[in-house]
This record gives structure tokens, C-alpha cells and sequence, in this order.
């Protein structure tokens, strides 16, 4: 009898034990490792590294996106890898080379649909979230006849694809419903060499940057019976242009109030764009040809980081007066910002310091360095509830 009394405490015990093991993956992220096919998996509460995952290729123009739950990150490689990835576990599920060079990828409205984009052979290929089957495939022939490579990919509300094709100079967005039966619309004639592009926060409008010629290629979600529409015919290289050692990465800009805060291309400046008329506002003098310009969540600053030469500095733009209001140097070669979920904290990834640097946003603060070998892109689990990211 004593030692059935004493069996429900041993169990309890046991739980005890086993609790610490179980965590959430709300607060768990990637950073790419580009030199050696890795990811480092954080956490943010703490500020940690966690562990590593290596074997997944060529990362040298990587991407990420989550499942639904937020446990798997599925990694887009440049050598056509796409590998899903348990940030828990810290392991690889799944691996499948699916193109001989990729640009990046996205996930679907239900998550069921991972698609890749491709620079070679081109198109877009999709698959089983849960199986990395191949489902479905849209070969990237423009009107011209020829092949293409496939940029500017983004997820879509309704189980919907836009992506643009650089070398045909159009836009297609796929409804993905039935994988089986992909149904494509095609909007040609857009630019020249649409080189990427974004979703803007209310998923309805599609904007493409053309590095052929100036100007953004702008397509309304809601209403793309009414076709694309070119905007800011003056955004652009421009006539007094410098070198491009970069292309800026539109699905970067940030938001405030009416206006959108995109990076100049070829110039030292942020451009800000009226979205209710889609005209320019004002230009912002920064340090250098911006490369990412990042809304601070809850926040009306706006972060920016820069091409080489003067890729060692971010700054920090008050969006309300449109003045730079801090300059950090956070090391050589800052290629990423990810902010966390609430804007409290930004991660910065130096890639030839080889560290990532977290600062406190209220007071800009240097908050730690982790060490991080060549880090590139910065991805956090709560990027899986957000649209085109």
C-alpha cells in the first residue's frame, strides 16, 4: 500500500523534471552563416545562440520563411537547395535541390505550399510544405518566347503568388487554390529588369523596382483587372548616377502614416513616397546608397543600412520630422536588421566582424555581440504570421 501512495509523487516528480526540456518557438529565429552553409538558431528573450544547423548548401543569397506553427524554417539557397529545417530540434527534415540557382521563396496563405523562385532554369516551382514534393511548376516564358529569370516573389492573401520575370520585364500572380491547376495571370510590358519587389502592409498593392530604366512598376491586388500602373517615373538611378554596388531590397521599405520610406537606387538618399497619390514627397540625405530601409515596429523611426563603401554604419531616421537622429557603427560589412516582434530590440548582423549586434531601440544601447561566422540574414518565427515576408 505504502508503495502505491508513493507512486503519484514519483510521477509528478518525473513531470517536474521534464518541464524545462519543452519550450515555445515564439521567440526563436535563424541567422544565415553565408561562408559555410549554416544557420545559427537564437532566441530573443535571452539574447542566445542556441546551436547550429549545417549542410545546407550555398548561402550566399539566402532566404526563409516558417510553417504556421512557427517550428519549421524552410531555407532557400543559391544553389537551388531548399531545405526545411526544425529550429527546435535543431535538424534537418528534409533537403531537395530543386534548380541550379535561387533567388528566394515564400510560403502560402494555409501554409501548405512552399514555392521557389528561380534564376536558372527560371520559374517558380511549388511544394508540399509537409513532404518538399514538388506539386506544381509555372515556367517563366514572357511574351517574347523566351525564358526567364523569376524575382520579386511574395506570398499573396487567398493562396496567391506574385512574382515578377527580370529578363521579360513582367508581372504574374498565380492563384495556387488548386496546385493542380495553377491559374496565371500575366501583365506584360511593365519595365525593364524588375530586379524586386514588395507587398505593401495591407496586401494591396504589388511594387516592382526596374533597374533598366527609372521608375516602380505598381500593381493593386484588390483590383488587378485594371492591370499595372507606372509610378515615379523620376525613382531611379537618375542622371547624375554612382556605381550600384548593391541593389536595394525593396521588400525592406518602411511605413508611416501615409508614406512609404524606400532606399534611392544609385543615390545617397531615402526617398519617401506619398502612397495615397504614389508621388514623391521629400528625399532624405543618409550616409550611403541604402540597402534596407526597416519601419521600427510600434515605432515612428525608420533604420537604415548601406551598400559597400560605407557598409559599416546603420542609421536611424525620425519618420515625423524626416531627420537622421543617430548614426551607429555596429561593424564592418552590416548586411541585415530584424527587429523583434515588439521593436524593442534590433539585431544586426556584421558580416567581415563576423558578430551579431543586438541594441536596445529606445536608447540605442549596445545590448551584447554574439559571435556568427560571415552572418548575413537575420529571420524570426513571428515572420511566419506576416504577409510577403
Amino acid at each position: 500500500m505504502r508503495i502505491k501512495r508513493l507512486l503519484p509523487l514519483v510521477f509528478l516528480l518525473m513531470q517536474g523534471c521534464a518541464t524545462p526540456g519543452l519550450r515555445g518557438t515564439g521567440d526563436l529565429g535563424v541567422v544565415v552563416e553565408r561562408a559555410t552553409g549554416k544557420v545559427q538558431v537564437v532566441e530573443t528573450t535571452g539574447r542566445s545562440v542556441l546551436g547550429e544547423v549545417a549542410g545546407l548548401g550555398d548561402l550566399s543569397h539566402a532566404t526563409v520563411v516558417f510553417s504556421r506553427d512557427e517550428r519549421y524554417a524552410y531555407v532557400f539557397g543559391r544553389d537551388g537547395g531548399l531545405t526545411k529545417v526544425d529550429v527546435l530540434s535543431r535538424r534537418i527534415v528534409k533537403r531537395v535541390v530543386q534548380s541550379g540557382n535561387s533567388i528566394g521563396g515564400a510560403i502560402s496563405t494555409d501554409g501548405k505550399l512552399v514555392a521557389a523562385a528561380n534564376y536558372m532554369p527560371g520559374g517558380v516551382k511549388f511544394f508540399n510544405s509537409d513532404t518538399l514534393e514538388q506539386v506544381a511548376e509555372i515556367p517563366a516564358i514572357g511574351k517574347d518566347g523566351k525564358g526567364s529569370k523569376v524575382v520579386g516573389l511574395v506570398d499573396a492573401p487567398g493562396d496567391r503568388f506574385v512574382f515578377t520575370l527580370y529578363d521579360a520585364g513582367e508581372i504574374w500572380l498565380a492563384d495556387m487554390k488548386d496546385p493542380t491547376h495553377p491559374v496565371v495571370s500575366k501583365f506584360t510590358g511593365i519595365g525593364k529588369e524588375p530586379y524586386d519587389a514588395l507587398i505593401t502592409p495591407n496586401s494591396r498593392y504589388y511594387v516592382a523596382g526596374l533597374f533598366g530604366e527609372n521608375g516602380l512598376a505598381l500593381l493593386d491586388l484588390w483590383h488587378p483587372e485594371k492591370g499595372v500602373k507606372r509610378i515615379l517615373g523620376d525613382y531611379g538611378k537618375g542622371e547624375q548616377r554612382l556605381p550600384v554596388y548593391k541593389m536595394p531590397h525593396l521588400e525592406g521599405w518602411g511605413f508611416y502614416d501615409h508614406y512609404a520610406f524606400v532606399p534611392g537606387v544609385g543615390h545617397h538618399e531615402v526617398v519617401v513616397i506619398d502612397t495615397n497619390t504614389w508621388t514623391q514627397a521629400a528625399a532624405i540625405p543618409v550616409a550611403g546608397q541604402p540597402v534596407f530601409v526597416v519601419g521600427q515596429p510600434g515605432s515612428h523611426r525608420i533604420w537604415v543600412n548601406f551598400a559597400f563603401p560605407d557598409n559599416g554604419a546603420v542609421q536611424v531616421i525620425d519618420a515625423a520630422t524626416r531627420q537622421v537622429i543617430k548614426t551607429l557603427q555596429p561593424g564592418l560589412g552590416v548586411l541585415f536588421l530584424e527587429f523583434t516582434p515588439r521593436g524593442e530590440n534590433v539585431w544586426v548582423s556584421a558580416r567581415d566582424s563576423g558578430k551579431l549586434v543586438v541594441y536596445d531601440t529606445a536608447d540605442f544601447k549596445k545590448l551584447t555581440e554574439l559571435p556568427s561566422d560571415k552572418p548575413s540574414g537575420i529571420f524570426f518565427t513571428p515572420r511566419a504570421h506576416k504577409i510577403g515576408w
